[in-house]
């Protein structure tokens, strides 16, 4: 007798669950629509605000308000986990959703007029973007989750990560020659368009077969993911609570907490550092960043993911920390060499591929952490800590520049990444497992 999911026709094209080439295909491209809201919000318009002399503590106040959205990640989460249009699959409904609204907010970014006297209007829109972005980005993940074979994870994290570089760099380049040359609403139309192109590969590919594509056609739930769906907060919580509270679990959390201010810090002084201390256009920076995040997103595309594999992740870590913790201290030293742009420059590309060789590193081992019975809603948690930091970090520049020069300022990262480099040295994977797979054992 056949199942039910075996009853219906199969698609023309294949599931993501039963292709390796469509997943990683979806996965980037998925990754890549993360990445135009990320550039154009979070580094095209702050370079663009600096440009037209709004002070280090407005933009920095602005990007810690639209990075706020990524620490509730962990609220989202378990409600993804527990609600959603089975017959579409357990995710792509809510990917669909959250693009959607990352079109309809640009949308309405088009409409503010004056921006840049309009900044309570600009966050405020711009915190809603950042909503919808964390959707696809919780749905995104929980998908690869639950469809990704574990042999694929640790390179499926290097292409999704690397996809999503390469789409905000090429972004932070397009939308500050817009922003100069075609204005502030003529940029948003332009992008919502971009993720309306995109929205239709969701559109077309089912989780499984049997599916339904959209809630008008037809399917059902597939077998698999009904015995996957959770049905109750009070375990998804009760899980959660046991498993992220490991020492182990615990311990990676912080550290991730500790780099992620660092990074925040040095994300949101850039743009501010080069055009209003250098005296760079907001376009030239958006080019070198541009350049360098797409050469350290193709690099961990290629390589950062083999690199902890083969070298192992507590070991490349802690090379990719240190590395990092030098940069940021011969940079603050040598100011004397910041008019020369070789230096400057190369300073921003390896700092660059050093800090995405880190994340591709920092996220292989969440996963590698992540309990079974809740790793989408245990994974977020770790995605969520990580960006709460990157929104601290922000939040920072403004009164640390009040305090201090911009050497000191650089030199800040320093101690945030020192921390991590000390914490991580306490990390024991095959430990965490053993006690991990008794805990899973003692629920069944």
């Amino acid at each position: 007798m056949l199942t039910k999911t075996e009853q219906i026709k199969p698609a023309a094209l294949p599931p993501l669950a039963e292709s390796s080439v469509l997943r990683y295909i979806t996965f980037s491209i998925l990754y890549v629509a993360q990445g135009i809201p990320q550039g154009v919000l979070w580094y095209a318009i702050p370079a663009w605000l600096a440009m037209n002399s709004r002070t280090p503590g407005e933009i920095g106040a602005y990007l810690a308000v639209i990075g706020l959205p990524w620490s509730f990640k962990i609220i989202f989460a378990p409600f993804m986990d527990r609600f959603t249009y089975l017959a579409m699959g357990r995710r792509r409904a809510w990917i669909l959703l959250g693009q959607t609204g990352i079109i309809l907010s640009l949308l309405c970014m088009s409409f503010i007029t004056d921006p840049l006297n309009n900044l309570l209007w600009l966050t405020a829109f711009s915190f809603v973007n950042n909503l919808f972005t964390v959707i696809q980005d919780i749905a995104v993940d929980g998908m690869a989750v639950d469809i990704l074979p574990s042999d694929q994870q640790a390179r499926a994290n290097g292409v999704m990560w690397g996809s999503k570089v390469a789409g905000k760099s090429l972004t932070v380049v397009a939308a500050s020659w817009l922003l100069n040359v075609h204005g502030f609403s003529f940029t948003m139309l332009f992008f919502a368009l971009s993720v309306i192109i995109i929205i239709f590969v969701p559109m077309i590919l089912r989780e499984r077969t049997g599916e339904k594509l959209l809630p008008w056609t037809t399917g059902m739930p597939s077998d698999t993911a009904a015995a996957l769906q959770m049905h109750s907060f009070k375990s998804i919580f009760k899980s959660l609570f046991k498993f992220f509270f490991m020492p182990v679990s615990l311990i990676m959390g912080v550290a991730a907490f500790s780099a992620s201010i660092g990074e925040g810090l040095i994300d949101s002084m850039l743009p501010i550092f080069t055009v209003q201390r250098i005296g760079w256009t907001n376009e030239h920076y958006s080019q070198v960043f541009a350049a360098a995040n797409l050469v350290s997103g193709l690099a961990g595309m290629f390589i950062g993911g083999a690199l902890t594999d083969f070298l192992g992740k507590v070991r490349m870590m802690s090379v990719y920390v240190a590395g990092l913790m030098i940069l940021a201290g011969v940079f603050s030293y040598y100011n004397n060499l910041w008019i020369n742009e070789q230096f400057l420059v190369g300073f921003i590309i390896a700092f660059y591929i050093l800090l995405t060789f880190n994340t591709i590193a920092i996220f292989a081992s969440a996963m590698k952490l992540c309990s079974k019975k809740i790793a989408a809603t245990q994974f977020t948690l770790y995605m969520a800590v990580s960006n709460l930091g990157i929104a601290v970090g922000a939040g920072l520049i403004g009164p640390l520049k009040e305090l201090f020069g911009w050497e000191i300022l650089i030199a800040a990262y320093i101690p945030f990444a020192l921390f991590m480099l000390i914490m991580i040295r306490f990390i024991d994977f095959d430990k965490h497992r053993e006690k991990m797979e008794q805990l899973e054992q003692s629920y069944n």
